[in-house]
């Protein structure tokens, strides 16, 4: 590894191309099972398939099955800006090649007057951009062809589409299976982030349901994390309830946390894909949301600390990790020997020296792994699996972060959202994140759920619980013989409503 890089310094790569064999161990030579840093399948650009982008929508109206676009507009800011650019920094880069974020957020019982809605959730949008102005704008680079966002006043602005499927009720949704029905309410299905060079970074979509509305966003994943993210929907909801202004500005200076000057040199996606990228070859998904109250967290966090041989206790993450780690293991039926990797995307907010404000508009955030034998899990109680993740986190420090950075700046190398570890659980989200708090002026949402982009065999996404409190979501895509095996697992299910 080499020693830390100066901020000042400009670094131009060609990306490189590294793979590991996904039965085996990320570093054969290693025989210690427990992962300081990314065991990633790293792979260059040029491998990845080009998904398709969505078509534009013609002269009337465009037909889903079961949803029909009724319009499509851009929202600007709703006062003049000026010409702004922010160079995209090291945490960005690395999610250039994932696929947009998308958020879809179910309300019921919204007023009848679906037009006069739309209006005023394109009302409070053009508000709340005046400050979230760069997911107005799109991606461009800078003369010595280094990543940044860009924002101009002739700049087309948020896309916002407006839909109706008003055979679908929220009923029909709130079943815990991933359904197609989901898929059809969220724009940019199967969206590079790249992209962001033609195309707008937030695009959204407002359909009408027979009882309710369906909020479909899909982010630019390169400009923006979780924390960003909600921070954004809040502030877009405060706007739509009468506030002038956001009481939370971002802070959008990404350099205060990195300024290392990387030039990528990536091909674009040809002008004439259009979206809905092909599932990935393998064994179908399946995606579902276990429901675990108050009192399933309670004695899953009381059974680890009660046994916790350290002199720090677990917390709730780090106890829920576990159980869903050695549950997914038990599901997949592997042999004692193979290696299972975790992996949680960590807030860096406060990690990073000099700690950056939560108001930090970017990403900030790093994947930290840990790993060992699907035996050795299964063989420990639940202290053992806490244990690695209390360790891993806590080791994740300003000066493993830098050395994170530095190590990436040296040699770049674009990794995929599906490639984070052999036999991965792969923990996203957070339910520190308020969901249900995300009310526009016609109530909190019945369902909060990710889209279908960035999923793969082992990613779990944690939501607060809609009965607040300590209750949390657990939403997990996985291969369907082991999602089988895990709803009938009583021992990770408890008395969690699946």
């Amino acid at each position: 590894m080499q020693p830390p890089l100066m901020p000042s310094n400009r670094l131009e790569s060609k990306l490189s191309y590294k793979s590991f064999p996904e039965t085996q161990s990320p570093n054969p030579q290693k025989k210690s099972l427990c992962f300081s840093h990314s065991p990633l399948i790293l792979f260059s650009f040029s491998t990845l398939r080009v998904s398709r982008m969505a078509p534009e929508v013609a002269k009337g109206e465009e037909k889903m099955a079961g949803v029909k676009i009724l319009s499509k507009a851009h929202v600007k800011p709703g006062k003049p800006i000026g010409r702004r650019e922010c160079q995209l920094v090291t945490f960005d880069l690395p999610y250039i090649a994932f696929y947009y974020n998308q958020k879809l957020l179910i309300y019921k019982g919204v007023e009848s007057d679906f037009e006069g809605v739309v209006e005023r959730l394109k009302d409070g949008l053009g508000v709340v951009l005046e400050e979230f102005y760069q997911l107005a704008g799109k991606l461009g680079k800078d003369e010595d062809g280094v990543f940044r966002v860009e924002y101009d006043d002739d700049m087309n602005g948020v896309e916002v589409a407006a839909a109706k499927a008003e055979g679908i009720e929220v009923a029909d949704l709130a079943v815990e299976e991933g359904t197609d029905k989901l898929k059809e309410l969220v724009p940019y299905n199967g969206i590079l982030n790249v992209e962001g060079l033609r195309r707008p970074l937030l695009a959204v979509q407002i359909t009408k349901l027979k009882d309710g509305l369906a909020l479909g966003c899909a982010f630019n994943h390169a400009i923006l994390d979780g924390t960003s993210t909600w921070h954004f929907m809040g502030s877009w909801a405060e706007a739509c309830n009468g506030a002038l202004s956001v009481s939370a500005p971002p802070f959008l200076d990404r350099t205060k946390a990195r300024n290392t000057r990387v030039k990528l040199n990536l091909p674009m996606p040809s002008e004439h894909s259009k979206g809905d990228a092909a599932s990935p070859p393998g064994p179908p998904l399946r995606e579902k949301v276990f429901k675990f109250p108050e009192s399933a967290i309670d004695k899953i966090k009381s059974k680890v600390n009660d046994s916790n041989p350290g002199p720090k206790p677990f917390s709730t993450f780090q106890a829920l990790s576990s159980h869903v780690w050695r549950s997914v293991t038990r599901a997949r039926g592997l042999k004692p020997e193979d290696i299972t990797v975790f992996c949680v995307f960590a807030d860096c907010r406060k990690r990073v020296e000099p700690p950056m404000p939560e108001s930090y508009f970017g990403n900030l955030i790093q994947a930290v792994f840990t790993g060992t034998a699907a035996g050795l899990l299964g063989a420990h109680p639940p202290e053992f699996g806490a244990g690695m993740i209390q360790q891993a986190i806590g080791a994740h420090d300003a000066k493993a972060i830098n050395a994170r950075n530095a190590e990436w700046e040296a040699s770049p190398k674009i990794f995929q959202w599906k490639d984070a570890g052999v036999n991965c659980v792969a923990v996203g989200s957070s339910p520190r994140f308020q969901v249900y708090d995300v009310d526009f002026g016609f109530g909190k949402p019945e369902i909060v759920r990710s889209g279908s982009n960035n999923r793969f065999d082992g990613m779990v996404y944690l939501y607060q619980g809609k009965s607040g409190g300590r209750s949390i979501d657990v939403e997990i895509s996985l291969d369907a013989g082991a999602m089988e095996n895990l709803e009938k697992d009583e021992e990770f299910l408890m008395e969690v409503a699946a």
